[in-house]
């Protein structure tokens, strides 16, 4: 059975109460609660993290290519700092999909610039909660056409 692992960066704790006008009312308990159905439905594994330590998403994103096909990342403020992050990613070989809440294109001039990008094999962003499912099916679709 394929897996994912689904890993978030700091303050996504806080969905649902931090700046609702940008990242709306949904909780990261809902969401990973809608990702565990999609997956469910799906018939794949999933494992769901959040942490506010940069150091900890570094550790579990180097172990994963011994348990997962494939990671979806929002980085959080991360995405826009971290050389470590980065550098994680090019140093395993999992494909890795960089997610947003919110069209990080389209706010400050510093959230315009990822790290992430570059190493990831592609982004989504803007479409909120709905783009954990949107990042699920482009994972699974990638790992069908080069897997």
């Amino acid at each position: 059975m394929k897996s994912i692992l689904v890993l978030n960066g700091p303050n996504l704790n806080l969905l649902g109460l931090r700046q609702p006008d940008v990242y709306g009312t949904v909780t990261l308990d809902n969401i990973k609660a809608q990702c565990e159905t999609k997956a469910h439905d799906l018939k794949i594994g999933l494992e769901f993290l959040q942490s506010n330590d940069e150091g900890a998403l570094i550790d579990r994103i180097h172990k994963a290519s011994a348990s997962h096909a494939g990671i979806i990342l929002n980085a959080g403020a991360y995405t826009h700092t971290s050389i470590a992050l980065m550098d994680a990613i090019a140093s395993v070989n999992v494909p890795v999909i960089e997610l947003h809440l919110s069209n990080i294109h389209a706010r400050e001039e510093f959230r315009k610039t990822s790290y992430i990008a570059p190493v990831a094999i592609g982004q989504i962003c803007g479409f909120g909660a709905y783009g954990y499912s949107l990042a699920i099916d482009a994972l699974l679709s990638y790992l069908e056409q080069n897997t």
